[in-house]
């Protein structure tokens, strides 16, 4: 009996290699290499738009490049749980992840929240380290709409009136929460995941001419009801005319485009940006970091990080496109409205063409709940597209 132990053993290891590499060959590495590529860009991005200023307060220069590799780190690590996850088998767990993103967005409005840069979005955690359950709500919106629009009742081939009011439903539920930060880019977002999601879920389209209308008129009721904050009604009004407060809220978006402007077609070299290193934009390490490759990598630098997220939606469509069941096509879907609007809403409002919301550029800018949400979103495709044959 010991003679057969060797061969039967080595059999069995050389089979589980098999199987490793088999699925390591199964990974949509397009998808992988371009968050990888854009990871690294912003990375080095961050790096030049807070060392200057760092040094300047004496503080450690490489600060926020330290504390963003480590949430790279952490992001990837639960992007690779999630992509070796059975997504199919999430079902089952979606009502406690939609559970702990509104618990979480309720804990925000209490003593809790803390306000930064003026949104009550954030709970701080102490050690430097703050927490926005408004990002991870996104997550949790995607796994639940898919639930309750992907599974058809008996007789139906598209989600039924009691499935899509259920699905609005929840939808509503942190919707609202986020609305009370206040946090209107964050809502943006929720507004067209549900619409695409809905879009393709095979729903009546009476529905989404309903929600567009009632997005349209509930827009108006925010505005003329004053429920926005000051702020945000000034950057609305600086967005239709800069030129009118260029030293108060058009302040941002003229800086904004005057770095942008002033990179040319190569730019004006990695870390010798006059406008990053001058200050003269806010928070260009997180919502305005297009701005500093804009300035320092010029046009065609800038034009190659848009073509990265380019693959990304790409990938993800195929991904939706391709999934084996409705289920995993909502999941997809979900996760392309939502970073496809966040990359143009963040693009958008720094070259003046869309009004400023405060939403970073995914796998780019700077931040730790955002690029958790972003890579487990990266893990969701994954999760799709290994799984994409049947019974596999």
């Amino acid at each position: 009996m010991g003679g057969f132990a060797g061969p039967v053993e080595g059999y069995g290891e050389r089979n589980t290699w098999r199987r490793h590499a088999a699925g390591l060959r199964r990974l949509d590495w397009t998808l992988i290499l371009s968050v990888l590529a854009l990871s690294v860009i912003g990375t080095l991005l961050v790096r030049s738009a807070t060392f200057h200023l760092l040094t300047e307060q004496g503080r450690d220069p490489e600060w926020f490049l330290k504390r963003h590799v480590l949430n790279l780190v952490i992001g990837l690590g639960l992007g690779t749980v999630v992509t070796v996850l059975d997504y199919r088998l999430l079902r089952a767990y979606v009502p406690i992840l939609y559970g702990l993103a509104c618990v979480g967005l309720l804990a925000v409005i209490t003593p809790l929240g803390s306000t930064i840069n003026g949104s009550h979005s954030w709970i701080v955690i102490g050690g430097g380290f703050q927490v926005q359950p408004s990002e991870f709500a996104k997550v949790g919106l995607v796994v639940v709409m898919a639930m309750v629009l992907g599974e058809p009742r008996d007789g139906e081939v598209g989600p039924g009136r009691r499935d899509v009011l259920l699905a609005l439903g929840l939808a509503g539920v942190p919707a609202a929460l986020i609305m009370l930060q206040p946090d209107l880019g964050t809502t943006l977002v929720f507004a067209v995941v549900v619409i695409g999601m809905l879009a393709v879920s095979g729903a009546a389209k009476r529905w989404i001419a309903g929600l567009v209308g009632g997005g349209v008129l509930a827009a108006l009721a925010v505005w003329f009801l004053g429920i926005l904050q000051p702020y945000q009604l000034a950057r609305f009004t600086a967005f239709i005319d800069p030129s009118a407060d260029p030293r108060g809220a058009g302040y941002n978006a003229q800086q904004a485009r005057i770095a942008i402007g002033s990179g040319g077609f190569l730019g004006k070299g990695l870390f010798q940006g006059e406008q990053t290193g001058g200050h003269f934009v806010p928070e260009q390490q997180t919502d305005f970091i297009f701005t500093v490759a804009g300035e320092e990598l010029g046009f065609l630098g800038a034009a190659v990080i848009l073509l990265l997220l380019g693959l990304v939606l790409w990938r993800g469509l195929r991904i939706a496109s391709q999934a084996a069941d409705l289920f995993g096509t909502l999941v997809a879907t979900g996760v392309v409205c939502w970073l496809a609007f966040q990359t143009f809403e963040n693009v958008g409002m720094t070259l003046g063409i869309m009004p400023i919301t405060g939403l970073p550029l995914p796998f780019v800018s700077y931040g730790g709940s955002a690029t958790f949400a972003n890579m487990i979103a990266l893990g969701l495709l994954q999760a799709v597209h290994v799984r994409r044959r049947p019974f596999d």
